[in-house]
């Protein structure tokens, strides 16, 4: 008789320690999403698909990701926030689809280029020096060609392409992002990818509903 009870209430105890792991996972998968969200809002993905998979199509995407990274930072570099910087690159797409143009002619290519601004969804992408987690961002699209090949992301705002990795906090900071945010996408230890992880699947779990 002891020893059945014994048993029952080891098993118990091992019920209410996973009922409560499965508690703590939910709160901080809740809390992951809840952050993810806000930095969605204010972050401006880069977006460039290339012809095809050929190398000579793949250098082409790289050589155009450059043009246009050298065109936007300048003019992204004083924006307070996502709002402004959004402002500014919709009023400019038409530049950018002739810069695009002129360094793939320039390269001795004809392909069509479209540039749009846009909701995408992206998945979990790890940088140098910092990661973004799955969800959907505002993304400067340039689609070179089919847009069939190999595709290039980053981030045009705040300028984290450009900033070495020590950089990538100060830059982020600067940009409007909060002390949170900022941890979401920088923290190097197993907290930090648990959290990644974590919103990854609740994103997933979003897009199954109906």
């Amino acid at each position: 008789m002891d020893g059945r009870m014994k048993t029952k209430g080891k098993l118990k105890w091992i019920e209410v320690t996973l009922l409560l792991a499965l508690a703590v996972g939910l709160a901080s998968g809740a809390m992951a999403l809840q952050t993810g969200q806000e930095l969605s809002d204010r972050v401006v993905r880069l977006h460039v698909l290339a012809n095809s998979d050929s190398e000579e199509d793949q250098a082409l995407k790289l050589k155009v990701r450059d043009r246009i990274l050298a065109y936007t930072e300048p003019i992204l570099a004083g924006s307070a926030d996502r709002r402004e910087a959004e402002a500014l690159l919709r009023g400019r797409l038409l530049e950018m689809e002739r810069i695009a143009v002129e360094e793939i002619r320039a390269n001795g290519y004809d392909y069509r280029v479209s540039v749009r601004l846009e909701d995408a969804s992206f998945p979990t992408r790890e940088y140098e020096g910092f990661t973004l987690p799955a969800g959907k961002y505002l993304a400067l699209r340039i689609v070179i060609g089919e847009g069939a090949g190999r595709n290039w992301w980053c981030v045009v705002f705040p300028p984290l392409c450009a900033a070495a990795a020590e950089e990538v906090p100060e830059t982020a900071l600067a940009a409007g992002l909060s002390p949170g945010q900022v941890g979401l996408i920088t923290e190097e230890n197993e907290g930090y990818v648990l959290k990644s992880k974590l919103v990854e699947f609740w994103r997933g779990l979003e897009a199954k509903l109906p």
